[in-house]
């Protein structure tokens, strides 16, 4: 496989996949090598996200990188000047304004490196994740090792009490390993929506 990168302006990489795939560690790992060619880096990430630390990017595996939380896209626009690459975590997690935020860092000419969930514990697109996976000059899809079965894990399994979320619960809940596994197509599975179940 072959990359090229823009000679000049900005760009767009996004990095995504299930819970567990390594998406905020390749995201540290890109802003940090910015870093050491001299580059000024930084990361943001929505103020929901809180699951480790909110003045820093943590992935599951311990990496960790400091961080701006913010709780509206439009924030980011007065934080990056002097900043030459921007990483945005968890960017599902934000409304679908990001879009246009993201678009107009690249067009002033900054390299912009996302990450977060493509699908969401159902199996369907993930907020604004589609829209910038079309945008992206480069894509990255990560996979996990499924919970279950051992096998490539593409998707994220909702617990609630150990066993399948219901699929008509809601869409965004902050959670790390009590609530979550990484799954196979083959292994994912939605219980039915809570007022069938009774």
């Amino acid at each position: 496989m072959i990359r090229l990168f823009p000679e000049r302006g900005g760009w767009l990489e996004v990095v995504c996949g299930p819970m567990f795939s390594g998406k905020s560690e390749e995201l540290i790992r890109r802003l940090r090598r910015a870093e050491i060619a001299g580059q000024r880096a930084l990361i943001v990430k929505p103020r929901i996200d809180d699951r480790y630390d909110i003045g820093h990017v943590v992935s599951h595996a311990g990496a960790k990188m400091r961080a701006v939380a913010v709780a509206r896209p439009d924030e980011i626009r007065g934080l990056v000047d002097g900043y030459d690459v921007v990483g945005v975590d968890e960017v599902q997690f934000f409304p679908p304004e990001i879009v246009g935020v993201i678009e107009s860092l690249v067009d002033r000419g900054m390299r912009v490196v996302v990450s977060g969930l493509d699908q969401d514990f159902r199996g369907l697109p993930f907020g604004s994740m589609p829209e910038l996976l079309c945008r992206a000059e480069l894509v990255d899809k990560l996979q996990a090792v499924c919970h279950r079965c051992g096998g490539p894990a593409t998707m994220t399994q909702r617990l609630v009490d150990g066993k399948a979320a219901p699929a008509d619960g809601a869409t965004i809940v902050v959670g790390a390993l009590e609530q979550y596994e990484a799954r196979c197509r083959s292994c994912h599975e939605l219980a039915q929506p809570a007022q069938l179940a009774g």
